[in-house]
């Protein structure tokens, strides 16, 4: 696979604000300006710019704070498994260990099919807790912008009556 500078936010010469002056402050008078004051004077008949321009602000809140949940759930399954995979060197440390003990060949088949045995339904419980805490995350996200639409919804609904008044 190529190394594509577009994906790589890191190092694309178009999101650095040198080369870019829409992403430069000091160049575009958008970046650091509440637009809702530029709106706030403007007048049409059954427009509210106010209201839209705080409706606005909080979905980008709700979009915010969703984003927050899901990577504080991505970190939180990164830990996960790392942790996971410590456990994991460890107890192949230990079987390694026992590997050299004293013992027919029988005892070192038996040892080895209950290692076996353990190791898999040890996977299997790891992947149950990963999927329920991706699962969780998710659904926390998806929460929160349910919330919000429901609430934006109402908020169209109310513009609305109020416009026919």
């Amino acid at each position: 696979m190529t190394n594509n500078l577009f994906f790589d936010f890191n190092n694309n010469p178009f999101l650095d604000p040198k080369n870019n002056p829409f992403l430069d402050a000091s160049k575009n008078p958008f970046l650091n300006k509440d637009l809702s004051e530029a709106f706030s004077g403007l007048k049409a008949p059954g427009m509210d710019f106010a209201g839209i321009a705080e409706s606005q602000k909080k979905n980008f809140e709700a979009i915010a704070e969703a984003n927050k949940t899901a990577v504080e759930g991505v970190q939180a399954v990164m830990k996960r498994q790392a942790e996971i995979l410590k456990e994991i060197t460890d107890e192949a440390s230990a079987l390694a260990h026992e590997a050299t003990a004293a013992g027919g060949p029988e005892e070192h088949a038996a040892r080895n099919l209950d290692a076996v045995k353990v190791s898999i339904e040890e996977a299997v419980a790891n992947i149950r807790e990963l999927s329920e805490m991706v699962a969780k995350s998710q659904a926390e996200a998806f929460d929160i912008l349910n919330q919000r639409v429901t609430e934006s919804l109402d908020e169209v609904k109310s513009a609305i009556a109020k416009a026919k008044r």
